[in-house]
């Protein structure tokens, strides 16, 4: 099983529309470890760890979002994989 490891940011309107939570949610359905929080300009920033598979139908999801939220741009990038990390968290970053 090859993992990949990518670094996410979507803007749009996700923030109050349970972005956070949807994502969680994808993650959990999709085996996808990582986290997600809201950043100060009114985005949305996660890790994202999985086969690629599954990082790829997860993406495609996160892209879609919340039926409340409206993703205008999504930006990844690969970043080095966390092999110890086994869960999907909600952060709260500043």
């Amino acid at each position: 099983m090859q993992l990949k490891r990518l670094a996410i940011t979507v803007k749009g309107r996700v923030q109050g529309v349970g972005f956070r939570y949807f994502t969680e949610m994808q993650a959990r359905i999709y085996e996808i470890t990582g986290w997600v929080c809201n950043t100060v300009d009114g985005g949305v920033e996660i890790e994202a760890q999985g086969e690629v598979s599954k990082l790829e139908l997860f993406l495609e999801k996160v892209g879609e979002g919340p039926a409340l939220s409206q993703v205008t741009d999504i930006q990844f990038k690969d970043i080095p994989v966390l092999e110890t990390e086994r869960n999907f968290d909600i952060r709260y970053c500043s």
